[in-house]
């Protein structure tokens, strides 16, 4: 695993996300209920920044939801939990060090099967 330090913890909203632009993909670092998540910036269906919609429980899921047609995304597997959206997003994992988030981009985390 290759951890980088992406941001600082109070960078990231609490019930919120920071969109990080790294070299290889965009992630959005995302805080929920005490936890942090990383998952990729980039909604499935619509291609659109997920960091910019907002983040809450959802059928009892940590999700974040997509602005444009209202999907929602499972901040632990990556799956959708509502259409329009059908495939999941990459999910990665995280270590906060104490301010700092660090994130493995090259280690995503497999969805879910169903």
């Amino acid at each position: 695993m290759s951890f980088e330090r992406v941001c600082a913890l109070t960078e990231v909203p609490e019930t919120g996300s920071l969109r990080v632009e790294l070299a290889d993909v965009d992630v959005a670092v995302v805080r929920f209920e005490g936890e942090v998540y990383a998952i990729e910036d980039l909604c499935s269906h619509a291609e659109v920044p997920l960091s910019e919609g907002d983040v809450e429980e959802f059928r009892g899921a940590p999700t974040i939801e997509c602005w444009l047609h209202g999907s929602c995304f499972d901040l632990r597997n990556g799956e959708p939990t509502n259409l329009p959206a059908t495939e999941p997003v990459s999910v990665y994992p995280v270590r906060v060090e104490g301010d700092d988030v660090l994130v493995d981009v090259d280690a995503s985390v497999p969805a879910a099967s169903n």
